[in-house]
């Protein structure tokens, strides 16, 4: 039995641990991923092996129930494992916690997948032979239901919901006066107008890191350190529990951090804090802020965040729900997101507030085509200005060839604008972010710091408006402030070098070419679908495979499309599953591919074993130079 624990969406790595087991020869119950403890202990009856993936740093939270559940299910004798990212603090202390609970088998940080398959073989000597039991069946309905209508909601409408929202959690009655919450955020650093272009000077490139801890004390010292650094613009990462609306486990969180002087929390837990909290915090910072989170119920913490004085908010019905959730309809995602919108929107109308809107386009970030995140990028920017939302930030992850990456932002810019005009908003604002790689990253610090650089490099020649930073010690710990002011250091070195590469403008422009008519015909064919409703095009999309995320945990993506690199590095489709691509597209791919196959050594027998190549590349410095076409 292999499956992920807790609120953390993490699907790759045990993606392609499913099929690597399966190809060794075993018979694997598949839990996918945001399952409790008792989702495993229920099904384990005739599991030999149960593997229980934690990537969020939260396991000793989620075994809290184990005790209790040997004795509920007698009859589970399994050999447990627990493999991931276990603990924020030490790998030590959760090695020898899990031990003495019963797992065999603890990986505190990140395992290859020979180490896995050779003792999964040692430990099963010691079995009989294997019993096939019954498939585990899924617990969450797949069917789509209704999607929202497309109209913008009434100040009424944003009413009916907003006592319960505001009621959900006692922090948030301190959001209720919008009057007073404008008034503080019109005399904050503006998150929108810091993207916008200065008379007679080029369009701004700025850099921002990730931070997140406990407490906000904590959190304060970070972003003073980080601002030192050069950071442009600040965010908090919210933490996992709040993610998925567990306030209560968060609060409990928070006093252990207190009373261990260690943040035992791999975010910020802002609902938990509240407004005064967070009024403070960017008082004293006085730097443009942003909350970014991938919280399932994302109403609460918009109304705190906007009240507390934060001028961005990052996600969308789409981008914080199919590459995150498991069993989260896009029906009840639209409907939230928006709420959200709508309450920024009603901020610009009613007291000239713009707070930026932001669209997390990295998706699952492993091996993904660009022109699915523009096209995902491009839906929440109609859907968002649509709700009366003034200015949005458009999110792209770097996939390593540097050609397709730059022709990627410069589409993504182009098509963002042009389909907003379209629509009849001409005037909103905006702006591309570059994300900097964010699949597993290089183990060699060396190797992790050439990359930063010369990613940094990549997001400057591409003309996108803000870099979000790596650090060196991405694929090894949760990063320090120190490591974060490394990443800043690291990455304005990059994009300072960035005038003496010279681009290849023609492999740009043939990259681009190929991205427009994807695009284009994969929004025709939502907008098809939904018979002019953008709502229940994306609705009805998903559910027949004309919009497909590659490695999502979603029941609700259909998950046939399949990605890999080409031999120049650069992303294509595998299989382009239902994407309604023309002949054209889909012989353009393959071509590539079978290119990429014919020159591959060691041959690879099938197309799970080279995705799997591919995934792996970058963590186990088996390439020679970032980017991956240099």
């Amino acid at each position: 039995m292999l499956g992920g624990i807790g609120a953390d969406a993490h699907s790759v790595g045990l993606t392609l641990l499913k099929h690597a087991i399966n190809e060794a020869g075993h018979v694997v119950h598949f839990m996918g991923t945001q399952n409790n403890l008792d989702d495993f202990f229920s099904h384990a009856a005739d599991a030999d092996v149960v593997m229980i993936s934690c990537m969020d740093g939260h396991l000793r939270h989620y075994l809290t129930e184990f005790p209790d559940l040997t004795l509920k299910y007698p009859d589970v004798d399994a050999i447990w494992y627990a493999g991931g990212n276990l603990d924020v603090g030490s790998s030590e202390r959760i090695r020898g916690e899990a031990r003495r609970l019963g797992f065999r088998r603890v990986f505190p940080t990140y395992v290859d997948i020979p180490t896995v398959l050779s003792v999964l073989a040692e430990d099963l000597l010691t079995r009989g032979p294997a019993v096939r039991g019954k498939p585990v069946a899924s617990p969450w309905p797949t069917q789509p239901g209704a999607a929202p209508p497309d109209q913008r909601l009434t100040v009424a409408d944003v009413q009916r919901q907003r006592t319960a929202v505001l009621e959900s959690w006692p922090t948030g009655a301190r959001a209720r006066d919008l009057a007073d919450n404008a008034a503080f955020l019109l005399r904050q650093p503006s998150f929108a107008h810091a993207h916008s272009p200065r008379p007679r000077a080029e369009r701004p490139f700025l850099v921002q890191p990730r931070s997140g801890v406990a407490l906000a004390a904590e959190q304060r010292t970070a972003f003073v350190a980080l601002r030192r650094a050069g950071a442009d613009v600040l965010s908090y990462q919210i933490d996992s529990l709040t993610r998925n609306n567990d306030y209560q486990r968060a609060a409990d969180a928070i006093a252990e951090s207190r009373e261990n002087g260690a943040s035992t929390l791999n975010g910020f837990p802002m609902v938990n804090h509240g407004v005064d909290v967070l009024r403070q915090l960017i008082a004293e910072v006085r730097t443009p802020l942003q909350t970014r989170h991938s919280t399932r119920d994302p109403r609460l913490l918009a109304e705190i965040s906007c009240a507390g004085g934060v001028t961005g908010y990052e996600g969308g019905a789409i981008t914080y729900n199919i590459p995150y959730f498991k069993d989260y309809s896009l029906a009840q995602s639209l409907r939230r997101w928006q709420y959200v919108d709508r309450l920024v929107g009603l901020y610009r109308e009613k007291f000239g507030v713009v707070i930026d809107r932001e669209f997390f386009g990295t998706l699952t970030a492993v091996l993904i085509p660009p022109s699915l995140a523009i096209v995902v990028n491009v839906i929440e920017a109609m859907l968002a200005a649509s709700q009366g939302v003034g200015s949005v930030s458009l999110g792209y992850a770097e996939q390593g060839n540097r050609s397709q990456d730059i022709a990627a932002i410069r589409v993504l810019r182009e098509l963002g604008q042009k389909y907003l005009a379209n629509l009849g908003y001409p005037g909103v604002q905006v702006n591309i972010v570059f994300h900097q790689h964010m699949a597993a990253f290089p183990r060699e610090r060396s190797r992790a710091t050439q990359l930063i650089v010369a990613s940094a490099a990549t997001g400057r020649l591409s003309g996108a408006s803000r870099l979000i930073v790596k650090t060196p010690v991405e694929a090894t710990t949760i990063p320090s402030v120190s490591d974060n002011q490394e990443g800043l250091s690291l990455s304005r070195l990059g994009a300072s070098e960035a005038n003496s590469i010279e681009v290849d403008e023609r492999t740009v422009r043939e990259e681009a070419t190929v991205l427009r008519a994807e695009v284009d015909q994969i929004l025709e064919s939502v907008l098809v679908a939904g018979g002019g409703s953008l709502t229940d095009g994306v609705v009805k999309a998903f559910a027949l495979g004309y919009l497909d995320v590659p490695f999502s945990p979603s029941v609700y993506n259909r998950g046939e499309v399949l990605t890999a690199r080409d031999v120049q590095g650069a992303v294509r489709y595998l299989n382009t599953g239902q994407l309604r691509f023309s002949a054209d597209v889909i012989e353009f791919h393959r071509s590539r591919m079978s290119e990429r196959r014919r020159t591959e050594e060691p041959p690879v027998r099938s197309n799970w074993q080279l995705v799997e190549r591919d995934v792996l590349r970058i963590p186990s410095g088996h390439y020679r130079k970032w980017p991956l076409d240099a």
